[in-house]
């Protein structure tokens, strides 16, 4: 079996922490990231809101390039200009579309979403003179994380020697391929790095789509006795070979609402909780308080943050389940060009002295 994944780490609320924080914006301003990452060309828009001498950023991570130049010539976004509270804030963005059109994808709209709402808690810590941990009342704990950088198809072991050579211990998250046999599976066990094999198989017509082979699934099950499995496509032909190993797997892509805990062909054991596929700051709180009180374990992954985003994701992610295989290694590791060495897990994060980022990104 593979390393237990705990819940999330017993605590106030989040929601019940931030929501009564009062908040003034003055101004709003987006800027767009750009970089060449190793699965090509990224771009992201941070959100900027300002006021009363301060700044507080997000990052909206929306993967169609092309939604983040349409926001920038867009007046159709709500008024977000006002004296708030962090929940008042939010309940702005109820029921409103952040796109100028229909977006590609439903769940874009959270990924704006959690843009504002998170460039908002970071503007309201700031304007009250607090840092995170005091404002939740959690410490921030080194931060366990695993890379899902590609390394082939099928994964080749000599390119996973080389990333854990720069960063000793390093666990792999690793995207089902269509070249995948026997043969590989039997090499990536040899790695001993596979911690979670994301089987995508909750894709469609998407250029990360993977195969849907029953018997794939159980050379799979089978040859990685000690890694997790998220998104398996289950159907009559899978069901079979995955519900012996119903305990291994995780699941990503159906994470929105807590009700979709219910709604998961096995009963969880462990979900990644992506705070911008959740999209809401009181929603992620009634995440982590339904995980916790079930006993379902939680990890966060990352959406390719170009900017402040994976700074949050990661202070998030080591606040309340810093020990999960949580697919948040540091930006470099998403680099074209790798550094000759790079961080290693746990990572301790260095916060800023207020708001909510990473002294990195202030």
């Amino acid at each position: 079996m593979p390393a237990p994944v705990p819940p999330p780490v017993p605590g106030p609320p989040l929601w019940e922490a931030v929501a009564g924080l009062p908040l003034r914006v003055d101004e709003l301003a987006l800027e767009i990231l750009e970089r060449p990452t190793k699965m090509g060309v990224r771009l992201t828009t941070v959100v900027r809101l300002r006021g009363d001498g301060h700044e507080g950023v997000g990052e909206d991570v929306t993967y169609d390039p092309f939604s983040h130049s349409a926001l920038q010539g867009w007046d159709g976004l709500p008024e977000v200009r006002g004296s708030w509270t962090v929940e008042s804030f939010s309940a702005v963005f109820e029921g409103v579309s952040l796109f100028p059109t229909t977006p590609e994808h439903a769940v874009d709209e959270r990924y704006r979403r959690w843009a504002f709402e998170s460039a908002a808690l970071d503007l309201a810590l700031r304007q009250a003179g607090t840092d995170w941990a005091t404002a939740v009342g959690r410490p921030v704990r080194p931060l366990t994380f695993v890379s899902s950088r590609g390394v082939g198809d099928p994964p080749d072991p000599a390119t996973i020697a080389d990333l854990r050579d720069r960063s000793p211990g390093l666990g792999m998250k690793l995207d089902l391929g269509r070249a995948w046999d026997a043969d590989s599976i039997a090499a990536l066990a040899g790695t001993g790095a596979a911690t979670t094999v994301d089987l995508k198989g909750l894709y469609r017509g998407t250029p990360v789509d993977a195969p849907i082979d029953a018997a794939l699934y159980g050379l799979i099950v089978d040859g990685l006795p000690d890694a997790w499995f998220e998104d398996p496509f289950v159907d009559d032909d899978t069901r079979p070979v995955l519900a012996p190993h119903a305990a291994r797997l995780t699941w990503d892509v159906p994470i929105h609402d807590v009700a979709d805990l219910d709604a998961l062909p096995f009963a969880p054991k462990a979900v990644n909780l992506k705070p911008s596929r959740i999209g809401s700051l009181r929603e992620l709180s009634a995440f982590y308080e339904a995980c916790r009180e079930r006993g379902i374990g939680t990890y966060s992954g990352g959406q390719t943050e170009l900017g402040p985003g994976r700074g949050q994701a990661q202070l998030l992610a080591a606040t309340y389940h810093p020990d999960g295989p949580n697919d948040l290694a540091p930006m470099p590791f998403n680099d074209v060009d790798l550094p000759a060495e790079l961080p290693s897990s746990p990572l301790s994060l260095d916060v800023t002295t207020a708001g909510f980022r990473l002294a990195q990104d202030d």
